[in-house]
């Protein structure tokens, strides 16, 4: 135990006469006297002895109950832990830092008491909460004098300066060291280093574990930055807390898909999580289901998550109130940026300047904010973004500010799409703006904001932005398009429909649902396309807009096409063709003479076919619109193969593949790559059509164009089993099949896919499984209304003496 010591000096004369010099208080020094006579010095000395009171020294806080998901990150700490690790010459501090309510506490106590089973710390372990979040954290002469009444230290034996407590903290453990050995130290929600400095021991046999939610730069700590859980652990912690209430409480188990949107709702944040849990058990008749609906508005949620004794919004409070003004204003203006994370120019936008580095990285150390997909770009956590909007509404300045930034940004957005438009057209070269200097840096960046730019598109439905986004929102289209994203296509049309009709203009919502038709369509959702385009019509023909009424007859055409409802595209394209001439829109006119085309090549009738498609393309070309030229030249050859004009067909197939290519228009280089291998094919070069068919399926499977892939998949069936290689033609069948069948629920497609399985299982030999098909393909045939087709695979497998007679509701029951 440490001792203070006051020590006079020892002197001695012999005669010599002098004088004592005084230094300090108490002590003489005689090193310059003259003595006469004897004198004798007497040395004083004062000991103050440590006086044992109570050791606290196995004092953990229990583990939580079920705890999950955190196996990598316990062995980690606990390795840092673990007394073998080499000793450095200091003590080894380990600091888990993260988002408010990710678990740190709850990691922490779980190495902490692994470690004291497996021997760790013989002389045990103590736990202190600073509380470095609160309005008055532990300050550290508080925070030693914990320390040491924990270690044995009476109260009244104690210095009362911070300073020479640590000095007595320090020297209490290395005696602890040398007579009992390691000692644990686990301090809790430290918000700086400086709380955490006096506090570490002098011996390096001790280690010390600290939580934060700051990133604890400055004490040199191992560390380990905590995320949230996986979907899957989220979904078992939820189980296991609903368990440890009532074993028998079986809701997560039974909606387990539920689970999975409530976890992904709570953001997969532990303190969320436990909170949710908390209600369900506090309310066992409420369904998993119910709760996630009250969670699914995000301007709510923060007040959702509260059990009457946690809450999220007083977790992010206490990280809040530490930030400046500065800072504090980011953090909300971040909050607003759309999509899951924001570059510097949304930034910049949303701030009206660019943001202080050094002010980013307060949110940084406050893990507030993280790094995004790459440097200089940041995103948030769900919750963290629920509770910053919350904060940009909860005063009239705060909301005027989030209005203003939304409205800088709308306008930066639509401005930068705007300047992508020349670059994406299919039309000649246009004169450009000085926003890109060529089509791949446009490319590039609408790629990188894409996310962001179509989460933006909301704000068409905010009163506030209305008007500007349902512009932005329908300025989308070309950049949609040319890269074929449908998806996020369907949902920015649905918010520019509704801004639209929230700011009563018939044209604008006509364009959207326009716009929305053709997404469903590429989507394969037929009647909801078919229904979105009629409603267009609907608006057009009420305000008289005769050019924007003949675009949507040629998508509905489109549309009733892809539904094989031959007559009536047959009729919508023909009516498109007239409005169009009259309007004078020559291009989109053009565009009717090559569905007109499509048609009659699927109708099987081939010179009526080519005769439109010649006229789109010279119409094309005499416009200069190279790429629908190509995509007319493209149909038009496959009118020529099967014409039987293979070399033909072959040359304009080659061309357009090539010229796609150079584009980067995947999707349509490999559909004319496919196409290109149907007439390899017609012309006895197999291998050859089956490199291209397969160079056709990995692509688009790449860009995940899963309908077209069964397509494909089914060509490329077809020309291997005309090589003998029937099954790999059986394995290709049964992949379009599963496809067609579990994501696209399409009844036609299904029943040709089972229309050339049979044929290929037939080739290994198995009639009864062929015949099992043929009946399924047939019963599927009529279902989709396609009769002929149903008739022909009847002749065809009864030529083949495969019997697939449909008797009494097998048709309609398949």
């Amino acid at each position: 135990m440490g001792t203070g010591t006051d020590r006079g000096r020892d002197g001695a004369g012999s005669g010599e006469e002098g004088t004592g010099i005084a230094v300090g208080a108490d002590l003489l020094d005689f090193r310059s006297g003259k003595f006469h006579g004897d004198v004798v010095a007497k040395k004083v000395e004062h000991h103050y002895h440590h006086i044992p009171g109570t050791l606290a020294l196995q004092a953990l806080p229990s583990p939580a109950r079920g705890f999950v998901g955190r196996d990598r990150e316990l062995r980690t700490l606990l390795n840092a832990l673990d007394p073998a690790e080499p000793d450095r010459g200091a003590v080894l501090v380990s600091s888990v830092t993260g988002l408010g309510g990710v678990g740190k506490t709850a990691l922490a106590l779980q190495a902490a008491h692994t470690a004291q089973r497996r021997g760790f710390f013989p002389a045990g372990a103590v736990f202190l909460d600073l509380h470095g979040y609160d309005d008055v954290p532990v300050a550290p002469e508080q925070a030693l004098e914990q320390l040491l009444l924990a270690l044995g230290v009476p109260r009244d034996h104690m210095p009362t300066s911070a300073d020479a407590r640590a000095g007595l903290y320090r020297s209490v453990l290395a005696e602890v060291a040398e007579k009992q050995g390691a000692l644990l130290v686990v301090v809790d929600n430290a918000s700086h280093s400086s709380q955490v400095r006096p506090l570490l021991p002098g011996h390096p046999r001790h280690r010390v574990l600290v939580t934060s939610r700051d990133v604890l730069a400055q004490l040199g700590a191992q560390l380990l930055r905590l995320g949230v859980l996986s979907p899957e652990h989220s979904v078992e912690a939820l189980k296991t807390a609903l368990a440890a209430a009532d074993p028998t409480d079986a809701r997560i188990a039974r909606n387990l898909d539920q689970a999975r949107r409530l976890s992904g709702l709570c953001g997969y944040l532990p303190l969320a999580l436990h909170i949710a849990a908390a209600l369900l058990v506090n309310d066992p008749g409420k369904p998993v289901k119910e709760l996630a609906d009250e969670l699914a508005d995000t301007a709510t949620r923060i007040d959702y998550l509260d059990d009457g004794e946690r809450a999220m919004r007083a977790a992010f409070d206490m990280s809040y109130r530490r930030l400046g003004d500065g800072s504090a204003r980011l953090f909300r203006l971040i909050a607003l940026a759309p999509g899951p994370e924001a570059g510097p120019e949304a930034l910049a936008a949303l701030g009206g300047v660019p943001p202080d580095p050094r002010t980013l990285d307060v949110l940084v150390r406050a893990h507030l904010i993280e790094t995004g997909s790459s440097r200089g770009r940041w995103r948030m956590h769900d919750l963290v973004r629920a509770y910053g909007v919350f904060r940009t509404r909860e005063d009239a300045a705060s909301s005027a500010e989030g209005h203003a930034a939304r409205a800088r940004l709308l306008s930066r957005y639509q401005q930068r799409v705007a300047d992508s438009h020349p670059y994406l057209q299919t039309l000649p070269e246009q004169p450009r703006s000085g926003g890109f200097t060529d089509r791949e840096e446009a490319l590039r960046w609408l790629d990188t904001e894409r996310e962001g730019l179509v989460a933006a598109s909301q704000w068409a439905v905010d009163p506030q932005h209305a008007e500007t986004g349902v512009r932005f929102a329908l300025g989308l289209s070309h950049y949609l398009a040319w890269r074929r994203h449908f998806d996020d296509a369907a949902e920015v049309y649905h918010h520019a429909a509704k801004g639209a009709r929230l700011i009563g203009d018939r044209r604008f919502e006509g364009m959207a649902y326009d716009n929305l038709g053709m997404a469903l369509r590429y989507l394969r959702r037929g009647d909801e396309a078919i229904a979105a385009h009629r409603h267009a019509l609907d608006l057009f023909r009420a305000i008289g807009a005769v050019r924007e009424e003949g675009t949507a007859r040629y998508n509905l055409g489109n549309a009733l096409l892809e539904a094989r409802r031959f007559d009536e595209a047959l009729d919508a394209f023909q009516e498109a063709d007239v409005l169009l001439r009259a309007s004078g829109a020559v291009r989109t006119a053009a565009m009717t003479q090559n569905g007109l085309g499509v048609l009659r090549f699927r109708m099987g009738h081939f010179d009526e076919a080519l005769t439109h498609l010649d006229a789109a393309r010279a119409a094309y070309r005499s416009l200069g619109d190279t790429i629908m030229e190509a995509i007319s030249t493209n149909n038009r050859a496959r009118v020529l193969r099967s014409l039987g004009q293979l070399d033909a067909s072959l040359r304009e197939h080659t061309r357009c593949v090539a010229f796609f290519q150079s584009l980067g228009q995947i999707e349509r280089a490999a559909s004319a790559g496919n196409d290109l291998a149907l007439t390899l094919h017609a012309m006895g070069r197999a291998a050859e059509a089956i490199e291209q068919h397969t160079e056709a399926v990995d692509s688009l499977r790449q860009q995940r164009e899963q309908y077209r892939e069964a397509m494909v998949l089914n060509d490329l069936g077809n020309t291997l089993r005309s090589a003998g290689r029937h099954r790999d033609a059986v394995d290709c069948h049964e992949r379009a099949l599963s496809l067609l069948r579990d994501v696209f629920f399409d009844t036609y497609g299904q029943a040709r896919s089972l229309d050339l399985y049979a044929a290929a299982v037939l080739a290994t030999g198995d009639t009864e499984e062929a015949a099992r098909a043929w009946r399924e393909s047939v019963a599927l045939y009529r279902r989709a209304g396609a009769d002929d087709d149903a008739r022909a695979v009847t002749r065809r497998s009864t030529a083949l003496g495969v019997r697939t007679e449909v008797i009494g509701s097998e048709a309609g029951d398949a």
